[in-house]
């Protein structure tokens, strides 16, 4: 999320945000830049190997998920659910894809994946006493029961539109078209949720900064 002027602990909520959200970028756009050597030969070690288009790109964005969640448990001791959810359904929907030589796998796993999340985030709205938001960040964050569920709305919102749009993608365009727009979309999606995440957080956020610097005093 952008940077924001509030109490450091939300200061550090927000980076740790930013890093997650960039790591989780690396695979795609290793999967977008192996897909565009399609054809080339590429030698290391006395080895060559040819670069065989969606599905060296697919063995690519398996090894590279794999070893983000890896650093990832290295680092931080623990993985969130949603790392492990997207670290399976790599592997799932990646290794149909290779399995199979079919394209129609990788290219389903975001809408899935989405949309088991949006499920997912919509049912905690009516299960439980608190959404996957408020159990995710109340630890950090101190909002009205109304916010969290404005949150977790436009979180589920997000989900259902990503995973619509990567199947008219993905079904109306060319394969390169749909790479492309993985990588793209997957930047600007995550951008647009974080600003507006960010515009329904502020007014809250400032708040409870001012709470804080009177509680020192």
């Amino acid at each position: 999320m952008p940077s924001l002027i509030l109490a450091p602990s939300v200061g550090n909520l927000e980076q740790q945000s930013n890093m997650k959200q960039f790591a989780e970028l690396i695979p795609i756009a290793l999967f977008f830049i192996v897909y565009q050597m399609n054809g080339s030969v590429v030698e290391f070690g006395g080895w060559s190997i040819t670069v065989d288009g969606i599905f060296t790109a697919t063995q690519v964005l398996i090894a590279a998920t794999t070893v983000q969640v890896a650093i990832t448990v290295i680092i931080a001791k623990r993985l969130e659910k949603k790392q492990i959810g997207i670290l399976v359904a790599i592997w799932l929907f990646g290794g149909l894809t290779l399995i199979y030589r079919d394209q129609t796998f990788i290219q389903l796993k975001p809408t899935i994946f989405n949309w088991v999340l949006a499920i997912a985030f919509m049912g905690s709205q009516f299960i439980g006493d608190k959404n996957l938001m408020e159990r995710t960040l109340g630890k950090q964050l101190k909002l009205p029961k109304n916010i969290w569920a404005r949150i977790n709305w436009l979180w589920i919102t997000n989900f259902i539109v990503v995973g619509a749009l990567n199947l008219v993608v993905a079904y109306n365009y060319s394969e390169s078209t749909w790479v492309s727009y993985k990588l793209y979309s997957a930047i600007g999606f995550t951008l647009i949720l974080s600003i507006l995440t960010v515009i329904v957080l502020t007014p809250y956020l400032k708040d409870q900064d001012l709470d804080k610097t009177e509680e020192k005093k």
